[in-house]
């Protein structure tokens, strides 16, 4: 890890780290019955968020594929979806799928999304001139961040308790700066890595695709409402759900002798077993990684080999405990 990769870990950790997500977009959902169709379509409760509030959800397909994560921010007039994995294009295609005859429109919004992260995160928005330690887990609300206009919300599925922001790309240039300026240390995409790691932060794109089930990626509390009735792929969750959630393979931390790439084979016994999606160097935990791996194979403390290294399975999110060497 290089000297500014180390710096913008130890921000995430102990103060704030500032990333740009190019990978996002902001798809603006208008009409009178936009909470009830994207209920009716998403995975989680919809219908009961008050102007403010949001919520996580995923999009799948009938078979219970997973198209598309994304976090929903309901408006007094709109519905924002931000949609991760460069995905709005699936997204807003398959939205006007099923609108048929539902008075629903669908609107790019042309914005930036940041991400704030680390325990200070609040404090540097603060200063920045945007109050959110008040917002609840995916809340939100308008502000300014050096003069400029943002939406913040606080963000679940960020690593080292984060918010995103959403700037119109005129003003986003500006409110990073601003931001830096109030004490956020830039963070590359790698160390960020590392952090979701560390944390168990899968993310569409790198850990999750359109062959993915909610139940593998360890995620159905945080995406899934368990008191919802139909929506797009809920038979398949509910069968998941009656069986236990057993599933054929499931996405775990790997504990690594030796870095590894995304894409590594995880094998036992020379048979493939897994494979990694997710790895980095951590500062406190040396090499790791996250991946899927065959229900065999996945209990913590499984003894793999990756890359042709020793490596050991380990649950997500990573333990702060000292680095343990997994043993040939």
């Amino acid at each position: 890890m290089t000297a500014a990769s180390q710096t913008g870990y130890d921000a995430a950790r102990e103060g704030a780290a500032l990333v740009n997500l190019p990978d996002r977009g902001v798809l603006a959902v208008t009409g009178p019955t936009r909470q009830k169709f994207l209920h009716g379509v998403l995975s989680n409760e919809i219908q009961g968020l008050l102007p403010g509030q949001g919520r996580r959800a995923a999009l799948m397909d009938t078979k219970g594929r997973l198209l598309a994560f994304m976090r929903v921010l309901n408006g007094q007039t709109e519905v924002w979806l931000e949609v991760s994995g460069n995905r709005i294009d699936v997204v807003e295609e398959r939205l006007a799928f099923y609108r048929v005859a539902a008075p629903v429109r669908f609107q790019r919004r042309p914005v930036e999304v940041l991400a704030v992260l680390g325990p200070r995160a609040g404090q540097v928005l603060a200063r920045a001139g945007c109050d959110v330690l008040a917002l609840e887990p995916e809340g939100h609300l308008a502000g300014a961040v050096g003069g400029q206009p943002v939406l913040v919300a606080r963000a679940g599925d960020m690593p080292a308790q984060g918010y995103v922001l959403h700037a119109e790309s005129p003003a986003a240039a500006a409110a990073a700066a601003a931001l830096e300026s109030a004490g956020a240390v830039p963070l590359d995409r790698e160390t960020l890595d590392v952090l979701r790691i560390e944390d168990g932060r899968p993310w569409y794109g790198p850990d999750v695709n359109d062959e993915t089930l909610l139940h593998e990626t360890g995620l159905v509390r945080e995406y899934h409402s368990p008191t919802k009735g139909c929506y797009v792929g809920q038979e398949v969750i509910a069968r998941l759900e009656a069986r236990g959630g057993n599933v054929s393979r499931a996405l775990r931390g790997l504990r690594l002798s030796a870095r590894v790439e995304a894409g590594a084979p995880v094998m036992s016994d020379e048979k493939e077993v897994g494979r990694v999606t997710t790895a980095g160097v951590s500062p406190r935990l040396g090499p790791i990684a996250m991946g899927y791996v065959h229900r065999t194979r996945f209990e913590a403390g499984t003894r793999v080999e990756v890359g042709g290294a020793a490596a050991t399975v380990a649950g997500l999110p990573f333990q702060a405990a000292a680095r343990a060497e997994p043993k040939p």
